[in-house]
């Protein structure tokens, strides 16, 4: 059996994983997971109780409970990379013995939702809707650093998605990986089906120009007119593929639903987006942890 090396899993003197800050008890197996720390007590102003606040960099942690469920609320920051972190410690935390620094023998699933905001790339997405990601696209490359990320790929939407856009091979492969159809259905009662991309910065990789050309200035119209078999690209963001890549190499539930705050097609903005943000949130716990 494999001994984790103090080099690869980073244990504080605490007994707590090195980014996240978190003892494995201090985490529930239902993980709500936000991007900005703000955000985090919005969530937890939902629950009736409670346990325990974590926080180290951008990474803050909330578990407490809602309608009797136990649930952790976490910030990830910006970015696919912070995903990788987040994810990975996530998994240790319920899947590895610290002590031995071995990974335990009865696997342990976490369900992983990520709550964001997002800017729809067709013109018929009306601002204010809570889209869920059907189809994560990560223009990040993250996930083509691990075995067997072609085995929970969709490899023909990948191929077509190349194909039509002229991909730039400059540019790292995309990857297109479905969300655990559990959460899809479960949210199905307020939130639009989509496919996501990620993409690895705000501004060149979403198509918005300020004083930088971009490499491809049609890139967006390419990425509006992409389709296969039915699926059309629908919003951009910066997280949904490495959770739902990662997830789903590693065994877990993960999907993201995002509140549609921008229309990229329409050129159209929302003000306020508060409000919709907090249906969002109330929608999810309610139909998460009934």
């Amino acid at each position: 059996m494999r001994i984790i090396e103090p080099s690869e899993l980073l244990i504080r003197e605490d007994g707590s994983i090195y980014h996240l800050h978190l003892l494995p008890e201090q985490l529930a197996d239902t993980v709500i997971l936000v991007g900005d720390p703000g955000r985090v007590e919005t969530v937890a102003g939902y629950f009736e109780s409670i346990e325990c606040k974590v926080s180290n960099r951008e990474f803050y942690t909330i578990t407490g409970k809602y309608n009797g469920h136990r649930v952790s609320v976490i910030s990830t920051g910006i970015g696919t990379d912070n995903i990788d972190i987040v994810v990975n410690e996530l998994d240790a935390l319920v899947n590895i013995d610290f002590a031995t620094r071995t990974v335990k023998p009865e696997f342990k699933k976490l369900t992983l939702v990520r709550l964001g905001t997002s800017g729809a790339i067709q013109g018929n997405i009306p601002l204010g809707t809570k889209l869920i990601s059907e189809i994560s696209v990560g223009f990040d490359g993250l996930l083509n650093f691990y075995a067997n990320r072609d085995a929970i790929s969709a490899l023909d939407l990948e191929a077509a998605f190349i194909q039509q856009t002229g991909w730039n091979a400059q540019l790292p492969n995309p990857y297109f990986v479905y969300s655990s159809k559990e959460l899809l259905d479960r949210f199905s009662g307020f939130t639009m089906k989509g496919a996501t991309i990620s993409a690895p910065g705000f501004y060149g990789p979403q198509g918005r120009v300020l004083r930088l050309p971009l490499a491809d200035e049609k890139i967006n119209d390419k990425i509006e007119a992409f389709e296969h078999n039915g699926v059309k690209i629908t919003n951009f963001e910066m997280e949904s593929s490495a959770l739902a890549g990662l997830a789903k190499l590693l065994g877990h539930d993960a999907t993201t639903i995002c509140t549609i705050i921008a229309n990229r097609v329409n050129k159209t903005a929302l003000g306020d987006y508060s409000t919709a943000v907090n249906e969002m949130i109330e929608n999810t716990l309610k139909c998460l942890l009934p």
